[in-house]
């Protein structure tokens, strides 16, 4: 019996000792599992680190090469006119130099399409990547028998929220509809009358800041505004205005940024039809400074407001079948002085110290529409109808009225990378030096060809 509780005593004690040690080893394995969990998550948060990191430092640099493209554009023009008489032409109190190659002081330029015979418009070379997962890059890069420019070269947000985006550097300004387009783009072999009398061939194309909200709405509507240095030469410009033989300024340089653009823009689909319309406003200081003309130098200060409202109307028949529509409607409004050196009874200088300062109200407006056909995939024909309808300075409609041009056109796409065009134009819109209405026949044969990766544009 004796032995017996002496087994049992030391069975439980073993039992206790054993259980005391295992209750040990659980709690030794736990704190060792909670070690390793501990560990295995610092390794996947150094994991996300690690691709957050790489994702901001080397994110376009491999894997995310540049598009590249190269886009060539030339012409064969058949005009009515010597290319030497188009220089001297221009639409009476809205603009000169429109037509032809011309030069203002050390500069020349050439718009597209300037000369008889063969013409090579220009060579455009575009790169866009993504840089980061906030912000994409583009640059395009123009090259002409004159020259280099940089057209476009700017920094854009991606990921902002909110329907925000913003926009810095050099680029086309939304103003409007056909202001944003690149030329190889567009459903002609130019730019409409009004737009090139108003703001040149490139439109407005200026370095700034741009900001747009898409709001959260059922239907797309798009607001934006854009602060801008204001350098296009033909409506504002930057410079001061001083006299030739003077020191002394005789209008300061405006503030820059010295021009403010704001729109609306909106859409709607109707079955097959998509209607796209906005309305645009531009304001800035007018410096408009021809004094290194050769014939009649001046110089134009003003405030100047330039108002826009489009519409595009694109129906479709079928995928690659189309009706199109698109017009826009430009008034502008000038309030400034026009600057003149003395001149006697016979129009000769007399003195280039000093300027004769005349009070200038321009109140000028135009507008353009054009119908386009595509038949399928490769075929397409269009018509266009430019006029400059109102034309009064100082409250006066003395100077001729209603300049218009008409435009035909046939275009074979032989592939997305190539385009052949073949477009005429009546011009009635040009005035000789006596004040005689010019009508210019223009036959036009384009190709436009492109190699690389070019993004996709807006509709």
């Amino acid at each position: 019996m004796y032995k017996k509780l002496t087994y049992l005593s030391l069975f439980a004690s073993l039992s206790l000792f054993a259980n005391s040690e295992i209750e040990d080893l659980k709690l030794r394995i736990d704190s060792l599992e909670a070690i390793i969990q501990q560990q295995q998550q610092q390794q996947e948060d150094t994991k996300i680190r690690n691709s957050l990191m790489g994702s901001l430092n080397s994110f376009s640099q491999s894997s995310y090469m540049p598009d590249l493209s190269l886009i060539v554009d030339t012409s064969y023009v058949n005009r009515s006119m010597k290319d030497e008489e188009l220089t001297h032409l221009e639409i009476p109190g809205v603009a000169h130099g429109i037509m032809g190659s011309h030069s203002h002081g050390e500069h020349s330029h050439a718009p597209y399409n300037a000369s008889n015979g063969f013409n090579l418009n220009y060579a455009e070379v575009a790169m866009e990547s993504v840089v980061d997962p906030y912000f994409r890059t583009m640059a395009v890069f123009h090259l002409t028998e004159d020259g280099f420019e940089i057209e476009e070269a700017y920094g854009e947000t991606t990921s902002l929220g909110y329907g925000l985006k913003a926009k810095i550097g050099k680029f086309r300004s939304d103003f409007g509809r056909i202001n944003e387009q690149h030329q190889h783009v567009q459903d002609f072999s130019d730019m409409p009358l009004v737009y090139m009398a108003f703001l040149g061939e490139h439109g407005i194309n200026d370095i700034g800041a741009q900001v747009q909200w898409t709001l959260p709405t059922d239907t797309y509507v798009m607001v934006g505004v854009e602060a801008l240095q204001g350098k296009n030469p033909s409506m504002y410009g930057t410079d001061a205005i001083i006299p030739e033989g003077a020191e002394e300024v005789a209008v300061a340089s405006p503030s820059q940024p010295n021009l403010l653009v704001g729109y609306i823009k909106s859409s709607f689909d109707l079955g097959n039809t998509t209607f796209l319309y906005g309305g645009s406003i531009a304001y800035g200081d007018s410096h408009i400074n021809h004094l290194d003309d050769e014939e009649g130098p001046h110089a134009f200060v003003a405030d100047s407001y330039l108002y826009g409202v489009d519409l595009t109307v694109k129906h479709y028949f079928d995928s690659y079948s189309y009706l199109t529509f698109q017009g826009e409607y430009l008034y502008r409004d000038m309030d400034g002085s026009k600057y003149e050196y003395p001149t006697d009874g016979n129009g000769t200088i007399t003195d280039y110290t000093t300027f004769d300062v005349t009070p200038t109200v321009k109140k000028q407006s135009g507008y353009y529409a054009q119908l386009v056909y595509a038949y399928n995939q490769n075929w397409r024909a269009g018509f266009r109808y430019d006029a400059i309808n109102k034309n009064e300075i100082n409250g006066q409609t003395t100077l001729p009225q209603n300049f218009d041009r008409y435009s035909a056109m046939i275009d074979y796409t032989t592939s997305e990378f190539a385009r052949i065009r073949l477009q005429y134009n009546r011009n009635n819109a040009m005035f000789n030096e006596d004040g005689e209405r010019q009508h210019i026949d223009t036959v036009i044969l384009q190709l436009n060809l492109a190699i690389g990766a070019h993004g996709a544009h807006n509709f």
